[in-house]
């Protein structure tokens, strides 16, 4: 198997071999396979960057921000409170007949910092993306243009639902249902790392075939802007991205960044899309949306996007929906995740500065190559004898040593990385290194 196909390997992790808890009757947890993986242990609170757990009540430092998701830390007093106001207003109404205060200001807010007009919501990250994916290629059928083609890359991950499982890597999570999954383009993904060689030459083969399959008429392009998350923290360059981009437009098909994981800071910007100066036609968004709190999803696109789904015609209704959508107190979550972000940019734009001595000083480890780094997010590739990938037990070996020393991290195979919250302290950053470095020793 590739790197890729074995992606689901990762959730075969045990948080602890001599954990004693014993699987919940009732809950059936996503990625585990149960009969593989050691029951989980229980957290009863959380505050910041650390875990509480009701077995050990040291805390424990949530070095990948809980899934990608808790971008200002757990329980913050600013986003509490907001969700709590609002709840005694207004806690839920159908958007497709009403709208409310907090879904219009969230609506500007983001419009304005990407300069997409029309937002449009929905639940989760996938969803996000399916919604995307939808609007790109009924924009097209709505032109009354054949366009159907959609290009993805190899490694990408878009989500579970069946649109963004088709336009993500083919793989042990979506085996089954491989005949339902509508045909898409692929190209290589150039990865890169501290001191790599042989980048541009990688980068000039996959233009060409860029290039090549843009040639049959295509609805859109579909990719992570900056990084590949689930595919192994995998960075390119932002000058790749901007060729891309570049080929995208000429061509006139949809370029789609789905940044559910690279936006609101992640990257070192605001969004990954601004940092690599490209301009996209539809972004995806979730996860540090809300700052973690609630689910929510949210599609922007441009306004002559918009635009094609309007006229009397009833054909040309986007006829998709949630019945959550623009839930107001996931809306206000988001607006108070925005007033933070706005109050304090130092925090995400400073973050990699932080990493940097930390990461120079671990890649010396004979153990470790291609280091890279982006914004708040960390990673290196562990030396391991045998395949490469998502089944390699080197990442075992690190979590649970980690654990030992106070930090949760969950390596994706032999790919170990930082992703953690924005109000993590220089100690607990030290802290986080420190637990690797102790990891690293037990190999």
């Amino acid at each position: 198997m590739t790197r890729h196909n074995q992606i689901a390997m990762d959730c075969f992790e045990s948080l602890s071999r001599t954990d004693s808890n014993k699987w919940h009757p009732n809950l059936w947890p996503p990625f585990t396979q149960v009969a593989l993986t050691s029951p989980p242990q229980k957290v009863i609170s959380a505050n910041g960057a650390k875990l509480i757990l009701e077995k050990d009540s040291r805390p424990l430092i949530d070095a990948i921000s809980s899934w990608w998701v808790t971008l200002h830390g757990h329980s913050h007093p600013h986003i509490a409170n907001a969700i709590s106001q609002q709840a005694r207003r207004l806690e839920q109404v159908i958007f497709a007949d009403f709208n409310h205060p907090q879904a219009e200001q969230l609506a500007e807010r983001l419009s304005k910092k990407t300069d997409l007009e029309r937002l449009f919501f929905s639940d989760n990250g996938s969803t996000a993306v399916e919604v995307a994916l939808k609007i790109a290629y009924q924009y097209w059928y709505n032109r009354d243009e054949q366009r159907h083609q959609i290009i993805a890359f190899d490694g990408a991950y878009h989500g579970d639902t069946f649109g963004a499982m088709a336009v993500g890597e083919r793989n042990i999570f979506n085996a089954p249902f491989n005949k339902m999954l509508f045909p898409v383009k692929r190209l290589h993904w150039p990865a890169t790392w501290w001191e790599d060689e042989t980048v541009e030459n990688r980068e000039q083969i996959i233009l060409e075939d860029l290039e090549k399959s843009l040639e049959t008429p295509t609805a859109a392009v579909i990719l992570e802007p900056l990084l590949q998350g689930a595919g192994g923290m995998a960075i390119v360059r932002e000058e790749f991205l901007q060729k891309v981009a570049l080929r995208v437009k000429q061509a006139e098909a949809l370029l789609i960044t789905d940044e559910v994981l690279t936006g609101f800071g992640r990257c070192g910007s605001l969004f990954a899309f601004q940092r690599a100066k490209i301009t996209p036609d539809l972004i995806a968004l979730s996860k540090g949306l809300t700052g973690g709190f609630l689910p929510m999803g949210v599609t922007l696109a441009k306004e002559q996007i918009f635009q094609t789904f309007v006229g009397d015609n009833p054909k040309l209704t986007l006829w998709h929906g949630h019945s959550f959508t623009a839930n107001p107190l996931g809306c206000a979550a988001a607006n108070a995740s925005l007033d933070l972000l706005e109050k304090a940019p130092n925090l995400y734009q400073d973050f990699e500065a932080r990493h940097l001595p930390h990461l120079q000083a671990l890649s010396k480890h004979p153990k470790i190559e291609h280091p890279r780094l982006l914004g708040t997010i960390a990673a290196f590739d562990l030396v391991v004898d045998g395949p490469k990938g998502y089944m390699n037990p080197a990442g075992r070996i690190i979590k649970e040593k980690a654990m030992d020393y106070g930090v949760f991290l969950r390596p994706l195979g032999n790919v170990v990385y930082l992703l953690p919250p924005l109000c993590l302290t220089e100690e607990e950053l030290e802290q986080c290194y420190s637990a690797i470095q102790l990891g690293l020793s037990a190999l």
